[in-house]
């Protein structure tokens, strides 16, 4: 089907317009669901979005006036509270079927007259849970469709898990059907980037993501993670930079080492990879390829995807999703 396809982000939001296979334009807003809650209104992603798909229209025209899309499919935060419209989260276990049925129509007049698609989210675990039950319980919203689509493109050959490096990391548990088993996911990135930039840390480490980490700086900071805690270990990369050891890069790959000690020790416990299992991980590179050097030396296998593999994955798992929805079915308004 020619349709646009949209990725709604917690900072940003992506359109694609696609023919078949062809991808004939894509653009982004770096305005997300954060705009929401900071405006208490969804005045600027209704905004934003219209722009994109008035966007991708434009480019429809410009290549066939006869040949127009026929709707708007979005996955991610569009279907939060803070998104276009709300759809409850699924629980898991999730495969492409169910995921397809779930999906629902509306008509959303503020931001295109074409009928807009949205994708639920899928949660593991209970959905209200006390203090000591809470654990077991995650979500997520646009990484399910990912997960689809990597699937579909046999980028992962299940059971499998696909980590997720974005602003927050999430290991995502994929059956040997296919389907999404259930989730966990820590603040990792988020802690990352303010400790980058918002704490006495800030002048010790660069402030960007290199294309590669030392890997023996990345194991020292394991290490004290192990040994001290996170805590102690981030305050560790200030004693580096006093003492004038390392430069901000190896300093920063320290910091991300810890990290990723207390996040791989936490997967281990909760048993995400069990016998014959491998990880299949997105993100940055320099930090996906920290991740998998790590695996392989706990004796789990595992690949890197590079951004046009996580972008296909996504867009496949759109595309399937779609295909797979009642495509005239009812639309109602949010």
């Amino acid at each position: 089907m020619f349709a646009i396809y949209v990725d709604m982000g917690t900072t940003n939001t992506r359109a694609w317009l696609i023919d078949g296979n062809v991808t004939m334009a894509r653009a982004a807003r770096p305005i997300g669901v954060r705009d929401t809650a900071r405006d208490r209104s969804k005045a600027r992603i209704h905004t934003a979005l219209a722009e994109l798909i008035e966007e991708m229209r434009i480019e429809a025209r410009d290549a066939s006036p006869s040949h127009t899309p026929a709707c708007v499919v979005a996955a991610g935060m569009s279907s939060s509270p803070l998104g276009l419209a709300e759809l409850p989260h699924m629980l898991a276990p999730v495969g492409l079927c169910e995921l397809a049925a779930a999906a629902r129509w509306f008509d959303l007049h503020e931001v295109t007259d074409l009928p807009i698609l949205l994708i639920p989210g899928v949660r593991s675990g209970a959905a209200a849970t006390g203090p000591h039950a809470i654990g077991e319980t995650d979500v997520m919203r646009g990484e399910e469709t990912l997960c689809i689509g990597l699937n579909s493109l046999g980028l992962i050959k299940p059971p499998a898990v696909v980590l997720n490096l974005g602003s927050h990391w999430k290991a995502i548990q994929i059956d040997a059907e296919g389907r999404i088993a259930s989730s966990i996911t820590t603040l990792s990135g988020e802690l990352i980037h303010s400790a980058q930039t918002q704490t006495v840390l800030a002048s010790a480490v660069i402030n960007d993501r290199p294309e590669r980490l030392d890997q023996a700086w990345i194991e020292a900071g394991m290490r004290e993670e192990r040994r001290s805690g996170l805590p102690r270990a981030l305050f560790c990369v200030r004693l580096f930079e006093l003492a004038g050891e390392g430069t901000p890069q190896d300093r920063l790959a320290f910091m991300i080492g810890a990290f990723i000690a207390a996040d791989l020790d936490l997967f281990m416990a909760r048993g995400v990879f069990t016998y014959n299992t491998r990880a299949v991980i997105a993100g940055s590179p320099g930090l996906a390829e920290a991740w998998r050097s790590t695996f392989e030396a706990n004796g789990i296998g595992a690949a890197t995807l590079d951004p046009q593999e996580v972008d296909g994955g996504l867009l496949a798992g759109l595309q399937s999703i779609l295909q797979h929805s009642n495509q005239h079915g009812p639309r109602s308004r949010p």
